[in-house]
């Protein structure tokens, strides 16, 4: 089914992509505007996956505070100068930085996670699930999924976004990374609560 101008433009306005990529996914999709956005997504994550190992030195720092009673301050990466001055460069530190007060994130991902904390999590996972009956490889795959539970708790790339549950902060980096074209990482955060140490 051939594209028509009309649904190019659609598909443009909804995912930010370009004319070409909007006219490949409504042709390789059918026409089906759905499963044309489904493939742009999935062809912008295979880029952004060969965009993660070029340096991003450029971006800013962003804070965010609410109601004076906690606030968080992070760095946000990108290639260029350029990108890191955009208002949607801009909207994604502040959307990270609401993130990570919203949902008092204490790791940016599992490789940050100290290896003290993770083997104590998984001793109190195993002492909930173990049972006579319950063979070691049953024990450890429950653990395990117990584990990355956790991961989703505490570590900020691995959460779900507080405006979108469907995805996480992770995709929503690589969203960006797709519509910017650059590589763009979280490179640090910290959150403050009033009174807590």
């Amino acid at each position: 089914m051939a594209s028509t101008v009309d649904m190019i433009k659609e598909l443009r306005e909804l995912t930010g992509a370009g004319v070409l990529d909007c006219k490949e996914a409504l042709e390789a999709a059918g026409g089906d505007m759905d499963r044309a956005q489904e493939i742009l997504i999935e062809k912008g994550v295979a880029r952004a996956a060969r965009r993660a190992e070029r340096e991003a030195k450029q971006g800013l720092i962003e804070a965010y505070l609410h109601m004076g009673k906690s606030g968080a301050l992070l760095e946000l990466n990108c290639e260029t100068d350029f990108v890191a001055r955009t208002d949607e460069f801009k909207a994604l530190a502040h959307n990270l930085a609401m993130q990570v007060v919203g949902a008092r994130a204490r790791y940016l991902s599992p490789a940050d996670v100290p290896d003290e904390v993770l083997e104590e999590q998984k001793r109190q996972y195993r002492a909930e699930v173990a049972a006579p009956n319950k063979p070691p490889h049953v024990v450890e795959q429950i653990v395990e999924n117990k584990v990355q539970g956790f991961y989703q708790e505490v570590c900020l790339l691995n959460q779900p976004y507080i405006k979108d549950q469907d995805k996480t902060v992770q995709d929503l980096i690589n969203e960006a990374i797709a519509t910017t074209g650059e590589n763009i990482v979280l490179r640090r955060f910290a959150l403050m609560e009033l009174g807590e140490d």
